[in-house]
């Protein structure tokens, strides 16, 4: 079997198994702790699921690295990231959500060899739906193909940001995109703000500053289904850094960083 299809057989399974055992979690009084501040949360799945993955990675994968947000995943230089195989992964993104709705979260990994991205994965575990894509052969929803994105302006579509999208320092800017779009919408989740933009349902995300693991798999889907992900002055986003970052149709990409 060749390798790019024993990753993905076995990541399939590896996200439906953390899937049902995140529902499980649910059922009993969640371990909560603040990280940055005090809407950066982590529970104890977050990190369960997480030394879940890496052992399981580092048995089937031994000479892969891993980037991942809680801690153990591996310290990846650009160097590193260049030549070798890298995992990102999320355990849970959008805790805050998983936190207090219980829903609107997902588990996202992706696979980058020598720096280009080859597989991506975001299983929205409320609705058992996982989107994934393996380059050069589309995005799917679970078995079935999604068409490619339309390349509409703001003008024809919705408009989605993170929560910074209201900060004093972002108003003025936010505003004028609004204007130019049909409306505004907002999950609290990178993963499943990226799913919205490559259904169609939405023309552009924008983030103030993604992590890696946030990022790396959207980056795939995206770019996979006729999207383009940049830093908001046009450039090309390095997913090892954090970075703000425009997800958009190649028009909705060019009028927001004219705006800026």
């Amino acid at each position: 079997m060749p390798l790019t299809e024993q990753r993905d057989e076995l990541i399939k399974k590896w996200l439906k198994e953390a899937a049902e055992e995140i529902k499980e979690s649910l059922k009993h009084e969640l371990e909560v702790e603040t990280k940055s501040r005090k809407n950066d949360l982590v529970t104890q799945m977050d990190r369960k699921i997480e030394e879940n993955f890496v052992s399981k990675i580092k048995e089937h994968f031994p000479e892969d690295l891993i980037v991942s947000e809680e801690g153990f995943g591996d310290h990846v230089k650009e160097s590193d990231f260049e030549k070798n195989t890298v995992w990102f992964l999320d355990p849970i993104d959008g805790t805050l959500n998983f936190v207090l709705q219980n829903e609107n979260y997902a588990v996202m990994l992706a696979v980058y060899e020598k720096g280009i991205g080859k597989q991506a994965y975001i299983y929205d575990v409320t609705h058992n739906r996982l989107y994934w894509a393996i380059k050069g052969n589309g995005v799917y929803c679970n078995d079935q193909p999604l068409p490619k994105m339309k390349d509409l302006p703001l003008e024809e579509g919705l408009f989605a940001s993170n929560s910074m999208f209201l900060s004093d320092q972002q108003v003025s800017f936010n505003t004028e995109i609004t204007k130019r779009a049909m409306g505004v919408r907002t999950i609290g989740s990178a993963g499943l703000e990226s799913i919205e933009l490559v259904k169609g349902n939405t023309l552009a995300y924008v983030s103030y500053g993604l992590k890696p693991w946030d990022i790396a798999p959207g980056l795939i889907l995206v770019r996979e289904n006729g999207g383009v992900v940049t830093n908001f002055d046009g450039s090309p986003v390095n997913i090892l850094d954090t970075s703000p970052t425009i997800m958009a149709t190649p028009t909705a990409q060019r009028e927001i960083t004219n705006l800026l």
